[in-house]
């Protein structure tokens, strides 16, 4: 056992990085452990391992004192002096108590632990490898589908592909090829968990850095994305450079750029728009294709706005079901109250009726004063 051992360890260490040292900690703490419940011991004891020979030695070790209460944790100070003069009262002694049984415990025990640190340092790999990854595009192939996930495999590690990040316009096929965005990657009880998805904003950013240039060495960034996968995508970009068109280089020559993307998310929509310092200008960029006649803030709340619109554009401004209008909030970060020309005016007209209203209340109020005088 002895050679064999010495042989496996040689072997971890060179072919799984795995050091000498940290399995022989391990395999001593537990073949202590394998002593006790073995042999119904009690008493402190040590295991060492020698790295020369192979061999493994017990050792209980007990202290010096001037009267033993227990034997099995205590030596009496007369019989320590016997052993060796130099012994005083705290002492520790190691005494061996290798039963001739043991080796065929330790074998067992040195398999089971070689197995576990093998185990542990393959998850270490995988984990740090996937770690890389994450916030990445990587390829995968689908390999299953259940009622929570989509699983898929991606060389060294099975991810998970959960309901909110499946595309509602998707099918996902056994054996088909995938492009996912690792949004997560755990170090688990059981293992690194790796959780991917295709519909956060990071998987489409990662696409257009794929087929934008400029976009991956920095001359255009990508300022904000607002996604309702699987439907309509605003992605705002600009440039420092006076030279680029940021929303003409995005789209592409033709809309090549961007029809690579939408294809790869299965038909999703793209509105490309520029951003601008200026929060009106942005606002009226992300309400794109509507075109905004005015942004008014609102005096008690720095991120809310009122838009008006032309009569006849007040659909396309708010969208089917409100998306123009909830995706352009979510791509500014301001709450967009979006009224008609007409509504706007008529509310405008509204507010000054009202007042003279008041006023003239006030009025007939003083006038019955003076009467009453």
């Amino acid at each position: 056992m002895s050679n064999e051992l010495l042989g496996a360890l040689t072997s971890l260490e060179e072919e799984k990085g795995i050091k000498k040292e940290v399995v022989i900690d391990a395999l001593e703490a537990a073949l202590v452990s394998a002593y006790k419940r073995n042999y119904g011991q009690a008493q402190n004891v040590e295991v060492n391992f020698d790295e020369k020979k192979g061999n493994m030695h017990v050792y209980a070790v007990k202290t010096v004192v001037e009267t033993v209460n227990d034997d099995q944790l205590q030596v009496s100070l007369e019989d320590a002096l016997a052993i060796n003069r130099g012994y005083e009262l705290g002492d520790e002694i190691k005494f061996e108590v290798t039963p001739q049984n043991f080796g065929r415990i330790a074998a067992q025990t040195a398999k089971q632990v070689i197995m576990q640190r093998v185990r542990e340092a393959e998850r270490e790999i995988v984990f740090s490898e996937y770690s890389k990854y994450e916030d990445e595009l990587v390829t995968g192939t689908i390999e299953r589908q259940d009622p929570r996930f989509v699983y898929i495999n991606l060389g060294n590690v099975e991810a998970v592909m959960g309901a909110k990040d499946q595309m509602p316009n998707e099918m996902y096929r056994p054996q088909e090829r995938i492009k996912v965005y690792v949004s997560k990657v755990e170090n688990a009880s059981k293992g690194p968990q790796v959780f991917v998805s295709r519909t956060a904003p990071g998987m489409l950013k990662r696409l257009f850095e794929q087929e934008v240039p400029e976009i991956y060495d920095g001359t255009v960034e990508i300022v904000s994305i607002a996604r309702e996968a699987g439907d309509r995508a605003k992605v705002a970009v600009r440039t420092n450079n006076g030279d680029i068109d940021p929303v003409g280089t995005a789209v592409g020559p033709k809309g090549q750029r961007v029809q690579t993307i939408v294809n790869e998310l299965s038909g999703e929509n793209m509105d490309i728009v520029e951003w601008d310092d200026d929060d009106a200008r942005y606002i009226a960029n992300a309400l794109n294709p509507a075109e905004v006649i005015d942004v008014i803030f609102d005096d008690d709340n720095d991120r809310a706005c009122t838009v008006i619109v032309p009569d006849y554009q007040l659909s396309l401004a708010i969208g089917k079901r409100g998306q123009n209008a909830r995706l352009a909030a979510k791509l500014t970060g301001f709450k967009i109250d979006i009224k008609s020309e007409t509504e706007a005016a008529q509310e405008f007209t509204a507010g000054p009726a009202e007042d003279n209203s008041d006023a003239d209340d006030d009025q007939d109020e003083a006038d019955g004063d003076q009467t009453q005088d």
